[in-house]
């Protein structure tokens, strides 16, 4: 079995909206029904587990009510307070592997707000991961990279080459990701990739897509509306 957790339950205070920026609608459908979407068009079968935030449950319903929205998927409102608990309870829905199985159950974590991610990516992801691996998107960084030392003026170039910027959908067997979340929380616990390498797995990044950006800003808002216009 293949699994998706739709991680869709923050408050996106920097997009300067009340609403939620997931909620937000863009190119006729609010975001993270896109994001949705994409994950079905990847796999007619593959379960799709949307984590949003406490007490959202009747706006979501009346959201696809408006918007004729039907893709299946199971629902938890139990958003927690940082990723990482909103993870584990979207992770709860996912039914232990089956240790007999000849092939591994397989479970991906995507942003909800990063619905421009490509079918050829999510692809990728879980073809890898069938095959015991800890699986991370990544794009190579253009800008100039910057450390900063002590502020207010003391910083450093940096070689680019040297690092990746990390997307979504991150992807693992099943009983790899039931297990990493068997640890307390942590600061550092940032994505899930994080979680799974504090427990001592190596991390295999694939090749991401530029487009697959996390809407947080209204600029990023406007180019994923051009974008998601132009399909």
């Amino acid at each position: 079995m293949e699994y998706a957790i739709i991680v869709a339950s923050g408050k996106g205070t920097r997009m300067g909206s009340t609403t939620p920026k997931q909620f937000l609608p863009v190119a006729g459908l609010p975001i993270v029904m896109h994001t949705i979407r994409r994950f079905r068009e990847y796999s007619p079968d593959i379960v799709i587990i949307l984590v949003l935030p406490e007490d959202s449950d009747s706006y979501w319903q009346e959201l696809c009510r408006q918007y004729n929205f039907s893709d299946p998927h199971l629902l938890t409102c139990t958003g927690g307070a940082t990723r990482y608990h909103s993870v584990k309870n979207g992770l709860a829905l996912v039914p232990a592997p089956d240790a007999s199985a000849s092939t591994p159950d397989i479970v991906g974590v995507q942003d909800g707000v990063r619905p421009l991610v490509s079918v050829e990516v999510i692809r990728r992801c879980y073809d890898a991961a069938r095959q015991g691996l800890a699986v991370v998107p990544a794009i190579p960084v253009v800008e100039t990279i910057r450390h900063i030392i002590q502020l207010p003026d003391n910083s450093e170039t940096v070689p680019r080459n040297d690092y990746k910027l990390a997307q979504t959908p991150q992807v693992f067997t099943v009983a790899m990701l039931k297990e990493a979340y068997k640890q307390p929380y942590r600061d550092l616990f940032t994505d899930d990739a994080s979680v799974v390498e504090a427990m001592g797995e190596k991390i295999t990044l694939v090749e991401g897509n530029r487009e697959n950006v996390k809407i947080t800003t209204p600029i990023d808002m406007a180019i994923a509306n051009a974008l998601l216009t132009k399909e």
